[in-house]
């Protein structure tokens, strides 16, 4: 089955945003080959569809942080107004409000990689807990083999920080 968006592409424009994956609007309207007023417009003519829990609206602080750390908000580029992200639900609901052939088809994209993201993260929690009995079972001679393993696990270093306020740990 040919898909419409390349998995990769979605999977790039899910941030982790207040310690949720979310999408931004002005990526869902990219998908979605709409303008995000319209998008934004449809979302406030449907407000009661979009709790806390599927929708947040951005700090100034957060939009900033965005616009500098990965320069996925470009001055001149967005609305004035701040941005929305949607949550894994948000993003459901949004084909509803949109109506639209395409929206659905793209939502059904999105949520498989939602899907996706999940199944990667639940199988190498998976994987962590048999190699920790595996390392429980076998002497220290094994010890090189189980870290260098780990190390292979470990997912590489992200360049996007989480956004939201973050407790600063004291130093001791």
């Amino acid at each position: 089955m040919k898909s419409l968006i390349p998995v990769e592409t979605i999977e790039k424009k899910i941030l982790l945003i207040r310690d949720e994956k979310m999408m931004l609007d002005s990526d869902l309207a990219e998908l979605y080959i709409v303008e995000v007023k319209h998008l934004k417009r449809q979302v406030r003519r449907n407000i009661d569809r979009f709790p806390a829990d599927f929708m947040i609206q951005l700090s100034k602080e957060e939009y900033e942080f965005l616009r500098s750390q990965f320069g996925a908000l470009k001055r001149g580029q967005h609305s004035k107004y701040l941005p929305y992200a949607f949550t894994e639900q948000g993003v459901a609901m949004l084909s509803s409000v949109l109506n639209s052939e395409r929206a659905i088809k793209v939502n059904i994209e999105i949520m498989r990689s939602f899907v996706r993201l999940r199944q990667m993260l639940s199988s190498n929690a998976e994987l962590a807990r048999k190699l920790a009995a595996l390392e429980k079972k076998y002497d220290v001679q094994f010890k090189a083999v189980f870290d260098a393993i780990r190390q292979l696990m470990t997912p590489p270093a992200h360049k996007r920080r989480q956004i939201g306020f973050h407790e600063k740990k004291a130093k001791e």
